[in-house]
């Protein structure tokens, strides 16, 4: 059936809304595909809807291909299976948690890992009934503490969520492969320019974890990429290349000496460099030359916090997010007053190793950046004031308790791969692949008999693609100036007929092509309102973002409708009675 503008639920605005922040919430509300709610909640509005639909569509054709099953579970789930795995804790306020009338507890489905254990467990008990893959496309809900940039970032939005279930560690690479190449045809049918990065899993739990991140300015995401092309990984998940160590025989002895005003590390740098005594031979020294050692708080998901102090070299800085993907479930806060006090042998301004670890004086955990290795030598602070010590060794001054990935990556450190520049970029991500291994089999107690009849526990993995975010990228990456330009795969129409003209011949001329598009097999969108002008159809056709758009105008009374194609802005006059057949043509072409 040809959508008619004169009836059709819509309506166009000429100004940005108010609350925009980017590009696709703007142009999207403009356009009236979507309609604001509430924070993060969104109303689909028919031509949204229908985009929505098209991106369903290409994630079911390729999750089919692959040999999922869809299914689909409730929303409302009771809390047991979540307490069972941890997460009912672990996620803390992010979920949307509610009781019945009889009080028994529920949450709002962030995800659906233990439905889908639970499910497999309830019918399937031998290794015959695997290898499984199960997936649903369905509303999840998360409570995030800023939504914001529309649909990119709701507390309501559509997911499309797989897991595959295999007796052994093959048969999950083997899965995990199956999806990431169906991961690659789904995107590349988007349009989309995306990066597959190395990525941590988090609260999700196992080993292997990539994230398909858009390329795109706004992005909260931040990767790094290789110049040779070769590594790509969210800055959660960089790998720093630890420097070889170094002989410990024959360094100085470490060396308490009296720094007073020095509260940066530029002055304490600047500090040794002029003074004659403390002066290298061989060069200045410089902040990369000083261990920072920072004091934080974990807040565990059970409410209890731990201090964890993180030595970095001075020239760094920590990056609290990438420190919490290291230590996730727990969060991470800078050490406050309070709690400083609490240690006496933490002096501010001079902390040093001699404080910190589990075996010293403070008791807290000490943690430092993989560049620390045996031999380096440092100046750090001596735990007393107005001192520093120098030429103070690692693995022969002090022994951290470990190392972390903490400090903010930038641009020019080293590819852990060939040891290349990396370069940062931002992307919004739009899938996420995990290799879940045995956590939540373990945890729900889902086994299959083998062939010798013994019980093995399942291997698990996990396939997200954010269906509603997915739209709103494809908007952000592909509109221009003038519009929404949609891909031909997600378009809410193949064409978009524009009756130019306020005369019946016109009008008349304009739903008989459309009619004999929509004859041909094409969905088609007619903007046949009588009281508006060619130029606002004009505006509303570029605004609305259809690939093909065809203008019946004046030049219909020779024979003559004009086809423009949306991206390239190109126009072509054709007969009228061949325009189906170029139509035709641009859509198969461009599919």
């Amino acid at each position: 059936m040809v959508l008619k503008m004169s009836s059709l639920f819509l309506r166009t605005l000429r100004e940005d809304p108010a609350d925009a922040e980017v590009t696709s919430h703007r142009l999207l509300v403009r356009a009236g595909y979507v309609r604001r709610v509430a924070p993060g909640i969104f109303t689909m509005l028919p031509m949204g809807l229908r985009v929505l639909r098209n991106v369903e569509r290409v994630i079911r054709e390729e999750m089919n291909a692959i040999g999922g099953q869809e299914l689909e579970f409730p929303a409302l789930l009771p809390r047991e299976p979540y307490e069972a795995t941890g997460r009912w804790t672990e996620y803390g306020d992010t979920l949307f948690r509610l009781k019945d009338r009889r009080q028994a507890d529920y949450l709002l489905g962030p995800t659906h890992e233990e439905m889908f254990t639970l499910a497999v467990k309830d019918l399937c008990s031998s290794y015959k009934d695997l290898p499984l893959t199960l997936y649903q496309i369905q509303t999840k809900y998360r409570d995030e503490a800023r939504p914001r940039a529309g649909v990119l970032r709701g507390r309501e939005f559509v997911m499309k969520d797989s897991y595959s279930f295999d007796v052994d560690d093959d048969g999950l690479r083997a899965a995990y492969a199956r999806h990431r190449e169906a991961y690659i045809k789904v995107f590349d049918r988007f349009g989309l320019d995306y990066v597959i990065c190395s990525a941590v899993s988090g609260a999700m739990g196992g080993s292997a974890s990539e994230e398909f991140l858009a390329i795109c300015d706004i992005g909260e995401d931040t990767f790094v990429r290789c110049a040779n092309g070769d590594y790509a990984a969210n800055v959660e998940a960089v790998v720093t290349p630890p420097p070889a160590a170094l002989p410990i025989e024959g360094q100085p002895a470490a060396q308490v000496v009296d720094t007073p005003d020095t509260p940066t590390i530029e002055t304490l740098v600047d500090l040794f460099n002029t003074r004659e005594d403390l002066r290298r031979a061989d060069r200045d020294w410089a902040a990369g030359d000083t261990l920072k050692n920072v004091l934080l708080m974990l807040t565990l998901p059970d409410g209890k916090r731990e201090p964890l102090a993180v030595g970095v070299p001075g020239d760094r800085e920590v990056d609290l997010r990438r420190l919490e993907a290291q230590v996730a479930p727990a969060e991470v806060a800078p050490m406050s007053e309070a709690e400083f006090a609490q240690h006496p042998a933490l002096v501010k301004g001079y902390i040093g190793p001699g404080a910190l670890g589990e075996k010293n004086p403070s008791g807290i955990r000490y943690l430092v950046d993989p560049r620390v290795v045996d031999g380096t030598t440092w100046i750090t602070g001596a735990d007393e004031p107005g001192k520093h010590v120098v030429h103070l060794v690692a693995g022969r001054d002090f022994t951290p308790d470990g190392t972390v990935e903490a400090v903010r990556v930038a641009d020019g450190d080293l590819c852990p791969i060939d040891g290349g520049a990396l370069e940062q970029a931002r992307g919004i991500e739009i899938g996420h692949i995990f290799q879940l291994g045995r956590k939540y089999a373990q945890a729900l107690g889902l086994s299959v008999l083998d062939q010798n009849g013994k019980a093995q526990i399942v291997t698990m993995g996990s396939y997200g693609i954010g269906v509603t975010r997915a739209l709103a990228v494809v908007a952000e990456q592909t509109a221009d100036e003038r519009g929404l330009c949609w891909p031909r795969e997600l378009s809410p129409a193949d064409v978009h007929v524009v009756a130019a003209g306020k005369t019946e011949e016109i009008r008349a001329g304009a739903e008989r092509l459309a009619t004999q598009l929509e004859a041909a097999g094409l969905s088609v969108l007619l903007d046949d309102r009588k009281d508006v002008s060619p130029g606002v159809k004009f505006n509303d056709s570029e605004l609305l973002g259809v690939p093909t758009i065809v203008v019946v105008g004046k030049r219909l009374a020779d024979g003559m409708v004009e086809i423009r194609d949306r991206k390239s802005g190109s126009k072509e006059e054709v007969a009228a009675d061949a325009a189906v057949a170029v139509v035709q043509n641009a859509v198969t072409t461009s599919r």
